[in-house]
């Protein structure tokens, strides 16, 4: 895949942000580590899995679908519902590194990704601690 030109289409398009998607909520729901990161989501992890793949697909320079759906996405401000600490935003890093390594995004792809999602997720903290 050397001629693709975003990341989007680098980690395989809508089926490899789906797959992304899919195991980040089946990390989150199933593993203890992330029992805070569980506890401010919804019971039904659906829709927040639906807007995290709507937000990444235009995010990682594919179909803008969140923008399409429900304007800008104004993360801090929709966020800004849910308690987010160090603890949340640890957990939320921790569980998207192990489903980007699951899913098989090459190494120097999940370096970038990581580091942009670690700095996403540090601007949501509205809490101490």
């Amino acid at each position: 895949m050397e001629n693709t030109s975003t990341t989007y289409e680098k980690i395989g398009g809508e089926a490899g942000v789906g797959k992304l998607c899919d195991r980040f909520y089946e990390l989150m729901d199933s593993t203890p580590h992330f029992a805070e990161l569980r506890a401010i989501h919804p019971e039904s992890l659906q829709g927040s899995r639906d807007k995290l793949f709507m937000f990444l697909s235009g995010w990682l320079g594919g179909p803008d679908l969140f923008v399409e759906k429900f304007g800008h996405p104004r993360l801090r401000a929709r966020h800004m519902p849910f308690a987010i600490g160090v603890k949340e935003r640890d957990q939320w890093v921790a569980c998207m590194v192990l489903a980007m390594e699951d899913v098989g995004i090459e190494e120097g792809i999940r370096a970038k990704l990581l580091e942009n999602f670690f700095n996403t997720a540090d601007f949501m903290r509205n809490k101490e601690g």
